[in-house]
Protein backbone atom coordinates (compact mmCIF):
# COMPACT_ATOMS: atom_id res chain seq x y z
CA UNK A 1 0.00 0.00 0.00
CA UNK A 2 1.24 4.13 -1.16
CA UNK A 3 2.47 5.20 2.06
CA UNK A 4 0.51 8.09 1.78
CA UNK A 5 -2.13 6.04 2.01
CA UNK A 6 -0.80 4.37 4.86
CA UNK A 7 -0.86 7.41 6.76
CA UNK A 8 -3.86 8.89 6.22
CA UNK A 9 -5.11 5.76 7.63
CA UNK A 10 -3.69 5.88 10.38
CA UNK A 11 -5.05 9.24 10.88
CA UNK A 12 -8.75 8.71 10.28
CA UNK A 13 -8.40 5.59 12.90
CA UNK A 14 -7.18 8.33 15.28
CA UNK A 15 -9.35 11.11 14.47
CA UNK A 16 -12.37 8.21 15.15
CA UNK A 17 -11.11 7.43 17.91
CA UNK A 18 -11.03 11.77 19.15
CA UNK A 19 -14.25 12.21 17.48
CA UNK A 20 -15.92 9.35 19.57
CA UNK A 21 -14.94 9.92 22.73
CA UNK A 22 -12.25 7.07 23.12
CA UNK A 23 -9.41 9.63 23.56
CA UNK A 24 -10.91 12.61 25.61
CA UNK A 25 -9.51 16.44 25.60
CA UNK A 26 -6.07 16.15 27.38
CA UNK A 27 -6.11 12.54 27.19
CA UNK A 28 -2.76 11.22 25.92
CA UNK A 29 -2.88 9.10 22.85
CA UNK A 30 -0.60 6.01 22.34
CA UNK A 31 3.43 6.72 21.62
CA UNK A 32 5.08 6.90 18.13
CA UNK A 33 6.32 3.20 19.07
CA UNK A 34 2.63 2.29 19.94
CA UNK A 35 1.49 3.61 17.15
CA UNK A 36 3.88 1.93 14.83
CA UNK A 37 3.53 -1.25 16.21
CA UNK A 38 -0.19 -0.88 16.80
CA UNK A 39 -0.22 -0.61 12.66
CA UNK A 40 3.00 -2.15 11.13
CA UNK A 41 4.08 1.22 9.38
CA UNK A 42 7.02 3.24 9.89
CA UNK A 43 8.09 6.29 12.30
CA UNK A 44 7.82 8.49 9.27
CA UNK A 45 4.33 7.32 8.13
CA UNK A 46 3.11 7.88 11.79
CA UNK A 47 4.35 11.21 12.76
CA UNK A 48 2.98 12.28 8.69
CA UNK A 49 -0.14 11.00 10.21
CA UNK A 50 0.21 13.19 13.44
CA UNK A 51 1.65 16.00 11.59
CA UNK A 52 -2.20 15.69 9.78
CA UNK A 53 -3.99 15.93 13.30
CA UNK A 54 -2.36 18.53 14.52
CA UNK A 55 -2.64 20.87 11.47
CA UNK A 56 -6.36 20.21 12.08
CA UNK A 57 -6.11 20.82 15.55
CA UNK A 58 -7.18 17.90 17.31
CA UNK A 59 -4.04 17.16 19.04
CA UNK A 60 -1.22 18.68 20.92
CA UNK A 61 2.66 17.33 20.46
CA UNK A 62 4.78 18.36 23.64
CA UNK A 63 8.36 17.75 23.69
CA UNK A 64 9.32 15.23 25.77
CA UNK A 65 5.76 14.71 27.29
CA UNK A 66 3.50 13.18 24.47
CA UNK A 67 1.04 13.71 22.29
CA UNK A 68 -2.80 15.17 23.33
CA UNK A 69 -6.00 15.62 22.25
CA UNK A 70 -6.61 19.09 22.54
CA UNK A 71 -8.91 20.76 25.25
CA UNK A 72 -11.94 21.82 23.83
CA UNK A 73 -14.38 24.21 25.39
CA UNK A 74 -15.51 26.47 22.52
CA UNK A 75 -17.31 29.74 23.65
CA UNK A 76 -21.32 29.52 22.12
CA UNK A 77 -21.47 33.39 20.37
CA UNK A 78 -24.88 34.08 19.28
CA UNK A 79 -24.53 36.97 16.41
CA UNK A 80 -28.71 38.31 16.71
CA UNK A 81 -28.50 38.12 20.60
CA UNK A 82 -26.14 41.64 19.97
CA UNK A 83 -29.67 43.66 18.12
CA UNK A 84 -32.32 42.73 20.95
CA UNK A 85 -35.29 44.41 20.67
CA UNK A 86 -35.13 47.85 22.40
CA UNK A 87 -37.88 46.71 24.60
CA UNK A 88 -36.51 43.64 25.92
CA UNK A 89 -36.30 43.27 29.45
CA UNK A 90 -33.33 41.75 29.62
CA UNK A 91 -30.64 43.96 31.13
CA UNK A 92 -28.17 44.92 28.56
CA UNK A 93 -24.37 44.00 28.99
CA UNK A 94 -21.42 44.04 26.46
CA UNK A 95 -22.14 41.27 23.84
CA UNK A 96 -19.00 39.08 24.86
CA UNK A 97 -19.09 39.20 28.86
CA UNK A 98 -22.68 38.46 28.22
CA UNK A 99 -22.01 35.48 26.58
CA UNK A 100 -19.04 34.27 28.56
CA UNK A 101 -21.04 34.80 32.30
CA UNK A 102 -24.46 33.03 30.55
CA UNK A 103 -22.03 29.73 30.89
CA UNK A 104 -20.67 30.53 34.11
CA UNK A 105 -17.09 31.44 33.05
CA UNK A 106 -14.74 34.50 34.06
CA UNK A 107 -14.68 37.46 31.49
CA UNK A 108 -12.10 40.03 31.16
CA UNK A 109 -10.55 42.34 28.15
CA UNK A 110 -7.80 44.73 27.99
CA UNK A 111 -9.00 47.60 25.84
CA UNK A 112 -6.79 50.54 23.70
CA UNK A 113 -8.70 53.01 22.49
CA UNK A 114 -6.59 55.46 19.38
CA UNK A 115 -7.85 57.66 16.76
CA UNK A 116 -6.89 56.31 13.22
CA UNK A 117 -6.81 57.15 9.59
CA UNK A 118 -8.69 53.47 9.56
CA UNK A 119 -7.36 51.22 6.79
CA UNK A 120 -8.53 51.05 3.65
CA UNK A 121 -11.44 48.16 3.75
CA UNK A 122 -12.39 49.41 7.10
CA UNK A 123 -12.70 52.80 5.49
CA UNK A 124 -14.79 51.57 2.81
CA UNK A 125 -17.54 49.76 4.67
CA UNK A 126 -17.69 52.91 7.49
CA UNK A 127 -18.13 54.95 3.96
CA UNK A 128 -15.20 57.19 4.84
CA UNK A 129 -13.35 57.31 1.52
CA UNK A 130 -13.82 60.21 0.24
CA UNK A 131 -13.64 62.70 3.03
CA UNK A 132 -10.80 60.63 4.78
CA UNK A 133 -12.77 60.95 8.10
CA UNK A 134 -11.10 59.21 10.99
CA UNK A 135 -12.56 56.63 13.18
CA UNK A 136 -12.16 56.17 16.55
CA UNK A 137 -10.93 51.83 17.10
CA UNK A 138 -11.78 50.59 20.19
CA UNK A 139 -9.39 47.41 20.33
CA UNK A 140 -9.49 44.53 22.36
CA UNK A 141 -8.13 41.67 23.75
CA UNK A 142 -10.76 39.11 25.47
CA UNK A 143 -9.67 36.70 27.79
CA UNK A 144 -12.16 33.69 29.26
CA UNK A 145 -10.77 32.03 32.71
CA UNK A 146 -7.73 33.94 32.50
CA UNK A 147 -7.05 32.58 29.03
CA UNK A 148 -6.77 34.52 25.82
CA UNK A 149 -9.58 33.63 23.15
CA UNK A 150 -10.17 36.42 20.49
CA UNK A 151 -9.62 40.23 19.64
CA UNK A 152 -12.00 42.76 18.72
CA UNK A 153 -11.40 45.58 16.88
CA UNK A 154 -14.38 47.80 16.46
CA UNK A 155 -14.11 51.12 14.70
CA UNK A 156 -16.54 53.99 14.58
CA UNK A 157 -16.98 57.40 12.91
CA UNK A 158 -15.35 59.99 15.07
CA UNK A 159 -17.66 62.94 13.68
CA UNK A 160 -20.36 60.34 15.50
CA UNK A 161 -18.71 59.56 18.76
CA UNK A 162 -16.40 62.24 19.49
CA UNK A 163 -17.89 63.19 22.84
CA UNK A 164 -18.83 59.91 24.04
CA UNK A 165 -17.49 57.45 26.37
CA UNK A 166 -16.35 55.39 23.31
CA UNK A 167 -13.70 57.59 22.68
CA UNK A 168 -12.30 57.07 26.15
CA UNK A 169 -10.13 54.08 27.67
CA UNK A 170 -11.80 51.97 29.82
CA UNK A 171 -14.70 49.31 29.92
CA UNK A 172 -18.02 50.38 28.70
CA UNK A 173 -20.31 48.08 31.15
CA UNK A 174 -23.83 48.67 28.84
CA UNK A 175 -21.60 48.03 25.88
CA UNK A 176 -20.69 50.68 22.97
CA UNK A 177 -23.85 49.97 20.97
CA UNK A 178 -26.10 50.96 23.83
CA UNK A 179 -24.38 54.21 23.37
CA UNK A 180 -24.58 54.74 20.07
CA UNK A 181 -28.45 53.86 20.61
CA UNK A 182 -28.14 57.25 23.23
CA UNK A 183 -26.29 59.52 21.01
CA UNK A 184 -29.47 58.93 18.14
CA UNK A 185 -27.58 55.85 16.06
CA UNK A 186 -29.08 52.70 17.01
CA UNK A 187 -27.98 49.76 14.67
CA UNK A 188 -30.99 48.41 12.41
CA UNK A 189 -29.22 46.31 10.30
CA UNK A 190 -26.54 44.36 9.76
CA UNK A 191 -24.12 42.88 7.23
CA UNK A 192 -21.71 39.93 8.64
CA UNK A 193 -19.21 38.78 6.54
CA UNK A 194 -17.00 35.33 8.19
CA UNK A 195 -14.11 34.07 6.60
CA UNK A 196 -11.04 31.60 8.23
CA UNK A 197 -7.20 31.95 7.56
CA UNK A 198 -4.45 31.11 9.22
CA UNK A 199 -3.53 33.48 11.76
CA UNK A 200 -0.57 36.10 11.26
CA UNK A 201 2.36 35.95 13.53
CA UNK A 202 1.02 38.66 15.92
CA UNK A 203 -2.46 36.69 16.35
CA UNK A 204 -0.78 33.43 16.79
CA UNK A 205 1.61 35.53 19.56
CA UNK A 206 -1.34 37.51 21.43
CA UNK A 207 -3.42 34.59 21.69
CA UNK A 208 -0.94 31.94 22.68
CA UNK A 209 -1.96 30.04 19.41
CA UNK A 210 -1.03 26.14 19.60
CA UNK A 211 0.40 25.13 15.47
CA UNK A 212 -1.87 24.25 13.11
CA UNK A 213 -4.50 26.68 14.75
CA UNK A 214 -6.96 28.20 12.25
CA UNK A 215 -8.38 31.34 13.35
CA UNK A 216 -12.49 32.65 11.83
CA UNK A 217 -12.44 36.28 10.72
CA UNK A 218 -15.67 37.84 11.47
CA UNK A 219 -16.52 41.29 10.28
CA UNK A 220 -20.09 43.21 11.41
CA UNK A 221 -20.82 46.48 9.92
CA UNK A 222 -23.80 48.28 11.96
CA UNK A 223 -26.30 50.67 9.86
CA UNK A 224 -28.49 52.49 11.83
CA UNK A 225 -32.09 53.88 10.89
CA UNK A 226 -30.60 56.29 8.25
CA UNK A 227 -29.19 53.18 6.62
CA UNK A 228 -25.30 54.85 7.41
CA UNK A 229 -22.58 52.27 8.93
CA UNK A 230 -22.01 53.57 12.27
CA UNK A 231 -19.66 50.63 13.27
CA UNK A 232 -17.34 47.79 12.08
CA UNK A 233 -16.17 45.47 14.19
CA UNK A 234 -13.24 42.37 13.40
CA UNK A 235 -13.11 39.61 15.55
CA UNK A 236 -10.32 37.46 15.23
CA UNK A 237 -12.04 33.86 16.71
CA UNK A 238 -9.54 30.67 17.06
CA UNK A 239 -11.40 27.77 15.51
CA UNK A 240 -11.26 25.67 18.38
CA UNK A 241 -11.95 27.76 20.91
CA UNK A 242 -15.34 29.14 19.44
CA UNK A 243 -18.89 28.30 17.92
CA UNK A 244 -20.94 30.78 15.93
CA UNK A 245 -24.29 29.94 16.25
CA UNK A 246 -27.41 31.83 13.62
CA UNK A 247 -30.69 30.85 14.45
CA UNK A 248 -33.21 32.18 11.50
CA UNK A 249 -36.96 32.44 11.79
CA UNK A 250 -39.28 32.70 9.06
CA UNK A 251 -41.68 35.51 9.05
Amino acid sequence: MARSSLYQQVASELRRAIYSGEFGPGDQIPTETELMDGHQVSRNTVRLALGELENEGLILRMRRRGTFVRERRPLLMRPQDELLPRGDSRPRFDSFVFAVTSEGRQADQNIEVQIVQPPEDIATRLELVEDRALAVVRRRLRFVDGQPYNTNDSYFPLKLVSDSEIVRPGDIKRGANRVLEELGHPQVRVIDDISARMPTPDESARLQLEPGTPVVVYVRVGYDEEDVPVRVAVSVLPADKHLIRYELERH
